[in-house]
């Protein structure tokens, strides 16, 4: 493909994701394949000689598309939304042209400013503590990781050698190994399976606290646990408290946690990855009260915030903390002005050494937005879950389950657990909606997630009539009465 064919054939792509966008309403939600539809429709081995674009882009829609679950139709209800955005999309074509690795300052100086900048952008739109800004030559900054999975881990790692560290610094003969065996990570026990993960890789033990009536991680009941571990010689060195929990999008409370950590000298990272893209409205920044106890902080503006995936912002105080964690030099990496003070090298910051020019993205979604428009775009989805939350209410056979703070509803048939898989069973069968549950305590739970960048009210309610329907049919084929089922065995 010459620079005059990739011209036309990139106008035809442009045009091919626009109908796609455009008409992505009348694709059904949830694909009708089984596991391995794909492999016996195209060819054992790639083809020896070129193959043709028209050939390929009909394949796109013959091989592809039926496989595909379209998590941008309005109506894709299920885990939490994926941003998408036309600004966005153009910076990633724009990043796929520079094609840069941005490892260093030097392997691409402007990848690496442009993210320092765009993440003390991001932090003062969230009013994040001056001490997580890289400005004004602070300690702190802000580094774009794949996902909350990498940087929650990445900030594991990085408290496991603080800590170890330091105690090696008070007693030379204690080893690595005795430390590591000692230590004790903790999170609430609605925190996201990633958490659980960093602790496997790390490592690390890592005890679930339990969680109040309202799902959320208190004082009282951290507190319990640290007495208990340091009485039987661990050592509690990390801590992750999660604003908007996947279940549930409950809220640990900062407040009450991070005095805790700063007592027992403990790494405390928070975990917004859903939640955190609405602390740029006012009215929603109260919820993120306490990030000034915290060591590090990470949301994921590609699920929210309309810059496409990977972008998941992460904050720390004091940057040393992961460079001292991860820095290797080799000759092949250094450069000129790595020891300047003036930059920053984000491989240190990281666990793969390559980047893309993610920061593209927010410059360009920012800039085309604007913070009001960004804002706007929160509280449209924000309305949307709360218009969902009165329907349920208005219909006594169901109940809602948790407290409905941003885009999520979650909510059942008044009823057995059983009953509740069969509803979710029909609604995903049909594929008109699709849903995702999750377990609150002992209840199965079915979850309503705003998603979509075009969904509106009709989409909600087209939904919530199905959702009935559906209830209702299933109702009578228990032989239960269709009206309200509070009576009914849980």
């Amino acid at each position: 493909m010459n620079v005059s064919e990739f011209r036309r054939r990139g106008k035809e792509m442009v045009d091919y994701v626009a109908d796609y966008m455009e008409g992505i309403e009348e694709r059904q939600v949830y694909p009708d394949v089984e596991p391995g539809y794909l492999r016996p429709l195209i060819p054992t081995t790639a083809p020896q000689e070129p193959d043709t674009f028209e050939d390929i882009i009909n394949d796109v829609e013959k091989i592809i598309m039926p496989g595909v679950t379209h998590w941008h139709s309005p109506y894709f209800f299920a885990y939490f939304p994926t941003a998408s955005s036309y600004p966005a999309m153009l910076a990633d074509m724009l990043c796929g042209a520079i094609g840069c690795i941005g490892f260093s300052w030097a392997a691409s100086p402007a990848c690496t400013e442009l993210e320092t900048v765009m993440m003390d952008w991001l932090g003062k739109m969230l009013q994040l503590p001056e001490a997580f800004l890289a400005e004004k030559a602070g300690e702190g900054g802000g580094v774009i990781q794949g996902s909350a999975s990498e940087a929650t881990l990445v900030a594991l790692l990085a408290a496991r050698t603080k800590v170890t560290r330091r105690l090696q610094a008070a007693s030379p003969g204690l080893t690595q190994a005795a430390i590591v065996e000692k230590l004790v990570a903790y999170s609430s026990d609605q925190a996201h399976s990633s958490v659980e993960r960093a602790g496997l890789i790390g490592g690390v033990k890592l005890k679930a606290i339990p969680s109040d009536g309202k799902f959320a991680m208190r004082a009282s009941a951290l507190q319990e646990a640290l007495e208990r571990d340091k009485a039987a010689g661990l050592i509690p060195f990390f801590v992750v408290a999660t604003l908007g929990t996947t279940s549930c999008c409950s809220f640990d409370n900062l407040l009450e946690v991070g005095p805790i950590c700063i007592k027992e000298d403990m790494w405390l990272h928070v975990d917004a990855a859903y939640a955190g893209s609405a602390f740029i409205c006012p009215e929603f920044r109260p919820l993120l009260n306490g990030v000034e106890f915290a060591d590090s902080f990470n949301f994921n503006p590609h699920k929210w915030l309309l810059v496409n995936f990977d972008c998941s912002a992460m904050w720390v105080k004091k940057r040393t903390d992961l460079t001292g964690a991860f820095k290797l030099d080799p000759v092949y990496l250094k450069h000129s002005h790595q020891d300047s003070g003036l930059i920053t090298d984000y491989r240190h910051w990281q666990l793969p050494l390559g980047r893309r020019f993610r920061s593209l993205k927010m410059w360009f979604v920012f800039r085309m937005y604007g913070v009001k428009g960004l804002q706007a775009y929160i509280r449209k989805h924000v309305q949307l879950a709360h218009e969902f939350e009165s329907l349920v209410q208005q219909d006594p056979r169901f109940e809602i389950c948790a407290d409905v703070t941003l885009g999520l509803v979650c909510f059942r048939l008044k009823g057995s657990n059983k009953l509740n898989e069969a509803l979710l069973e029909r609604i995903n069968s049909a594929k008109k909606i699709h849903l995702v549950p999750c377990h609150l305590r002992d209840k199965f739970v079915l979850r309503f997630a705003i998603c979509s960048r075009i969904v509106e009210s009709a989409h909600v309610q087209l939904a919530w009539e199905h959702i009935r329907g559906l209830a209702t049919e299933l109702l009578k084929a228990e032989g239960i009465k269709g009206g309200p089922a509070a009576e009914i065995e849980s």
